[in-house]
């Protein structure tokens, strides 16, 4: 399946790329070789070696040149050189941040992102001295050919500096872990939840060392704890491949694990709050409450789908025996998400947070936050101080976890190199546009903005890209309106599934993801579903 999806967002991007640029030669959208005629500029010499210009494009000559809707008058500013013995003028200016849209990307096309340069010379060659000019932008060829191309050498040095990055932190916890785990502690934590265990994952021995590092992978995703939960998810995904007895393939337990985490449930989305409070929002932390119930939908889609996908292939005459089978776990699944969702929607939305002088939400995120702070070094002192109970040597104990840590970091590099590129080129070709514009009428069944439809497409992909836009979007339309608080649910319900495959996966070499996919974009689905159903139903007017 990752095979597929991997060369349809490449061969997707550069068809899209492709097909705009000869779209846009044919049109000649940039009007290459095309000068237009405007005011001749105030102190203009054209026998001038060199000299300060101020070019004015009156708005209406502008749009009827690029077939734009700019309102105000355009005043690029900068300097001229006179080329050769001619009249014609190279001018190097500064785009202002509210230039036409058209204009910065003829800029970024030529590699300079705001430095412009155009050609000015007389609109009559004859007379120097006529009352207007001419002025020829930069040329614009195989535009997004070249972004493709940009794309892929900047994700390619993204995707390795991720995983460089990832050395200390591996090194770090793997190490813990390792203390932890010689310790007992581990065993004790998986004694405790052993019955949920058991249920999730009924191929994994309760006494594995899998089970722990699952625990803790997904007690440290749930807290916000990122840099602590990837170090756990990896040693999960090696322990789960020792279990594996199809080297390279997928098994359900791995599946399940996986699908869990590009869930992505967080008790606190603190990146989406920071961008919310730095955008000046009056209640950043109000998506606390949409994004639990947007990230507990795509969690519970998560466990049923993988469970459900994990039965295929099966005919499809099967399926009614099955269902008739296990009638009584659907049922029971059913009434447990239906009670979970009551409870979550009355602990959150109902008037007790309101109106009690305790339990405000305010004081919730306090917690969360102080607990958040000092989970890790909590953590590690327990870990360790166990470790000392239980004479175990700590110290050499912790080196030989950490050793570990590098190879894996560096194991996941060429799996990290190959989904970041396959995204960039699908992002930078326009493909995305592309499916923005084909779902955009779904969107609009549902109630989700076609301004918000970016997030949710972006969100599986890339994690950055995501909060660039989230970002944007923000600032556009206000951290506290109904499309801005829309968007930061999205960031804190969902999880960069693309990205938790490719890391995850490829610690262990697994090129058969199987149903962890498929079951990894219906929870980002379920999750995107969920935020927009409880921010329409509490915040749209």
């Amino acid at each position: 399946m990752l095979n597929y999806i991997w060369m349809a967002l490449i061969f997707l991007g550069l068809a899209a790329a492709v097909t705009t640029d000869i779209s846009d030669s044919a049109t000649n959208r940039f009007k290459n070789n095309v000068a237009l005629k405007i005011e001749r500029p105030e102190g203009l010499d054209y026998s001038k070696e060199k000299q300060d210009l101020s070019i004015r494009i009156k708005s209406q000559d502008f749009n009827h040149f690029f077939g734009a809707d700019t309102d105000k008058d355009l005043i690029l500013a900068g300097k001229a050189t006179r080329k050769g013995n001619s009249d014609t003028l190279i001018v190097n200016m500064k785009l202002p941040a509210d230039a036409p849209e058209i204009l910065k990307i003829i800029a970024a096309s030529n590699g300079k992102a705001d430095d412009f340069q155009a050609r000015l010379f007389p609109a009559n060659p004859a007379d120097t001295a006529d009352s207007h000019a001419s002025v020829l932008f930069e040329e614009v060829t195989f535009r997004k050919v070249k972004e493709i191309t940009g794309a892929i050498i900047s994700y390619s040095e993204t995707a390795v500096n991720i995983a460089l990055g990832l050395i200390g932190i591996m090194a770090l916890w793997l190490g813990v872990m390792k203390i932890a785990d010689q310790a007992g502690v581990i065993n004790f934590i998986a004694k405790v939840l052993r019955p949920v265990i058991r249920r999730l994952f009924p191929d994994v021995p309760t006494d594995h060392p899998a089970v722990g590092a699952i625990i803790m992978n997904v007690s440290a995703n749930f807290l916000g704890l990122s840099n602590a939960a990837t170090p756990f998810g990896l040693k999960a995904m090696e322990e789960l491949d020792k279990l594996n007895e199809n080297k390279g393939t997928a098994t359900n337990a791995m599946c399940t694990f996986l699908a869990i985490n590009t869930a992505g449930m967080t008790l606190i989305p603190a990146t989406a709050i920071a961008i919310r409070a730095s955008a000046g929002s009056s209640e950043p932390a109000i998506i606390i409450g949409t994004s639990l119930f947007g990230s507990f939908c795509a969690t519970v889609t998560a466990i049923i789908s993988v469970k459900i996908l994990e039965n295929f292939p099966m005919k499809l005459r099967d399926i009614p025996s099955v269902i008739k089978e296990k009638k009584k776990t659907i049922l029971k699944v059913m009434l447990f998400v239906a009670s979970a969702l009551a409870v979550i929607s009355a602990v959150f939305f109902s008037g007790i947070l309101k109106n009690s002088s305790f339990l405000t939400a305010e004081n919730f995120k306090n917690f969360v936050q102080f607990f958040s702070v000092i989970a890790i070094p909590l953590i590690m002192a327990i870990f360790i101080t166990a470790g000392l109970i239980k004479k175990v040597k700590v110290y050499e104990s912790f080196v030989e976890g950490a050793k570990e840590g590098f190879n894996i970091a560096i194991r996941i590099i060429p799996y990290l190199v190959a989904m970041l590129m396959a995204i960039g080129v699908f992002r930078a070709g326009g493909a995305m546009d592309w499916l923005i514009a084909i779902l955009t009428p779904a969107t609009n069944l549902i109630g989700m903005p076609a301004e918000a439809l970016p997030m949710a497409l972006m969100r599986p992909l890339s994690g950055s890209g995501s909060l660039g836009i989230m970002a944007e979007i923000i600032a556009i339309h206000g951290p506290d309106s109904f499309i801005g608080i829309l968007v930061s649910t999205f960031f804190g319900s969902t999880e960069t599934t693309f990205y938790v495959l490719a890391v995850y996966f490829g610690s262990v070499g697994i090129k058969n993801t199987r149903h962890a996919l498929p079951a990894g974009l219906l929870a980002d689905i379920a999750g995107i579903l969920g935020a927009t159903f409880i921010v329409r139903l509490l915040f749209f007017s």
